[in-house]
Parts: C-alpha cells; sequence; structure tokens
C-alpha cells in the first residue's frame, strides 16, 4: 500500500511542548513536514521540552502559543495545514481530582476547538486518547472495542473528547484517527508518571513513597508511541478508526519498582503512601493492550523491551536531576 508522504506537509502540533509532542514535532521534522507547534501560552515564554530539541531543529519550527479552549488561536494555528496531530491536554489524574472543571473544560472543550478548526481548515486530525479511558481491564488484553469507564474525572474527560472526534468524523466527515497510547514513559517525562517517581527517588532517597503496588500497567517507550503516530499519519483508508498502543506485556508497579532499583543499584526502601492512594472505586488495577489492530493496519510494532526503555531512561534522569525534584508528590 502506498503511503502517504510527510514531506512538505503543513503539520500542526498541539501540546508540542510535551513529553510526546516534542519528541512528536522532532520526528516530523526529520520527515521533511513543515510544523507549526501549539503550545500553552505562559508569561516565560517557555516552550516546554521543545527547548532540548537540537537548535537546527528548532529554527525550522513555527511556534504559537495560546490556550486549547481558545477557538480562535485554534483557528488560526490551523490554517493552512493538512495535518493535526492533537497531543495537547491536561494529564495528571490526581489534579483532575482536585481541578475537575479545568481538566474537563481543557480536555474537553479543547479538543471541540481543535475539531472546529479542522472541519473549517479541511485537515485531518490524529487523535491522542489513553489506556485510562477503558478503566479496569473487565477482559485482557484490552482491545479497542472493550467498554469505556469513566473511573476518574480525567477519564471521564477524555472519554468526552474521544466521543467529540467520533461524532465529528460521523456528522461532519471530518477525516479522524485516535490513537490510545498505554502509559507511555522515556526520557524528559515528568515525575507526574510513575516511572520518574521511582527513577528520581532510587537515585536519591532512602524510601520510595508510591501508591498501589499491585496495580498492572503495561508500558510504551516513548520511540515506539511516536512511531505509531508518524505510521498512523502515513497510512491512507484509516479514517474513523481507533488505535491501542501498547507493548502487549504487562507488570505490577511492586515488580516494576524491583526492576528500577535493580537497574540503578539502589537500596532504597519501598513506602507505600496513602496520599498516593487513588479513591478505592476510582484506581484502575490492570490495564493490558492487545496491540494487534495496530501491528495488522499500521505495521507497527513496538521495538523497544522494558528493560533496554528503562535504561534509556535512568540516564536521562541522571543527567538532568535538576529537572526533578525527589520525593515530592507531583500532582
Amino acid at each position: 500500500m502506498e503511503t502517504i508522504s510527510l514531506k512538505d506537509l503543513p503539520v500542526l502540533v498541539t501540546g508540542a511542548g510535551g513529553f510526546i509532542g516534542s519528541r512528536l514535532v522532532e520526528a516530523l521534522c526529520a520527515r521533511g513536514a513543515r510544523v507549526r507547534a501549539f503550545v500553552r501560552y505562559n508569561s516565560r515564554a517557555d516552550a516546554g521540552l521543545l527547548k532540548a530539541l537540537p537548535s537546527n531543529v528548532l529554527e525550522s519550527v513555527e511556534i504559537i502559543m495560546g490556550d486549547l479552549r481558545d477557538e480562535d488561536a485554534l483557528e488560526k494555528a490551523a490554517a493552512g495545514t493538512a495535518l493535526v496531530f492533537h497531543l495537547g491536554a491536561l494529564i495528571s489524574i490526581p489534579y483532575s481530582y482536585q481541578h475537575p472543571v479545568e481538566v474537563v473544560q481543557t480536555n474537553i472543550l479543547g479538543t471541540l476547538a481543535v475539531l472546529q478548526a479542522c472541519r473549517k481548515s479541511g485537515a485531518r486530525l490524529i487523535h491522542t486518547s489513553t489506556s485510562e479511558v477503558y478503566g479496569t481491564a473487565l477482559r485482557v488484553p484490552i482491545d479497542e472495542g472493550h467498554p469505556l469507564q469513566g473511573q476518574s474525572p480525567y477519564s471521564a474527560s477524555k472519554i468526552g473528547a474521544d466521543k467529540l472526534v467520533e461524532s465529528y468524523y460521523r456528522a461532519f466527515s471530518v477525516p479522524t484517527v485516535t490513537i490510545r497510547p498505554f502509559n507511555t514513559y522515556g526520557p524528559g517525562q515528568s515525575a507526574r508518571a510513575v516511572i520518574p517517581t521511582i527513577i528520581t527517588q532510587a537515585l536519591q532517597a532512602e524510601e520510595i513513597h508510591l501508591g498501589n503496588l499491585e496495580a498492572r500497567r503495561d508500558f510504551s517507550f516513548l520511540d515506539d508511541t511516536v512511531a505509531a503516530f508518524i505510521k498512523a499519519a502515513e497510512t491512507p483508508g484509516i479514517d474513523g478508526e481507533t488505535f491501542n498502543l501498547g507493548s502487549g506485556q504487562e507488570v505490577s508497579i511492586r515488580q516494576l519498582t524491583e526492576e528500577i532499583l535493580a537497574l540503578t543499584g539502589s537500596q532504597a526502601r519501598v513506602v507505600v503512601d496513602e496520599e498516593r492512594l487513588r479513591p478505592e472505586k476510582s484506581e484502575v488495577l490492570r490495564l493490558l493492550a492487545d496491540n494487534s489492530k495496530a501491528r495488522r493496519v499500521l505495521d507497527w510494532e513496538p521495538k523497544v523491551g522494558l528493560r533496554e526503555g528503562l535504561t534509556q531512561t535512568i540516564a536521562w534522569v541522571r543527567a538532568h536531576m535538576d529537572f526533578y525534584r525527589p520525593g515530592r508528590y507531583e500532582r
């Protein structure tokens, strides 16, 4: 099957200053795309992790600052583009317990603004979902037909966003593809995620404070996730489809911690911190991806195993400890 060329294609990436978004921007530039990066406005003009890109890459990127909830800002940013990658979101589950209104407004109304912009510009949309929309697995591995369960305000907001995307494809023929990553990790990730949380404490503390140690997750390395976004953009005839991205393997947080302790040589003691536990009915106990659809349709497969990915991530964290505040609970 002939693929869609990204060379010289005008592309917009929302959430471009984030962990996945910044690496996606770099990958798109490597393929010759003409990239606009939409970054949440702040008074410091801080472009997030885009600042870490090689200077020759960053110079080729047009950075636009604004707010996802601003329809006018999104319409202007998307004007003249052929493809929009929508990664912008508020992603923290603990933060969503404290600030559900902001999370819902950003993730649902922000996605609506992106959809309206795509409808007006005619751009194709690659939308980012999350495995959290499935809640605790009712069956494993989890395929794309698994029921959606809103077990946190964050997951509910992403379900709403996903359904808006579905509706715009069905009601207005906006060409859309939904990518649903399972627990992406890798260099550059903040301590709001569990792997950097464990690594930073293992490197500098005598105790590692965590929440539920028995919860099981399917972790995907950053480069594998980005490769899937690129595959989705290059693959024709998949509009209206959703794709799970995961390794197809699961590990408990306890097992994950033991692996990181071994790789870092740390003797730190693991402590269950009550503050880090989700409310009982909100805890997602098990996520395990069925990635067969992505393998079959996108010709995608994960390349980086957990140990290799953890080794790369640990090396990055060691070199960037000033990026973190070990031991502090980041919501």
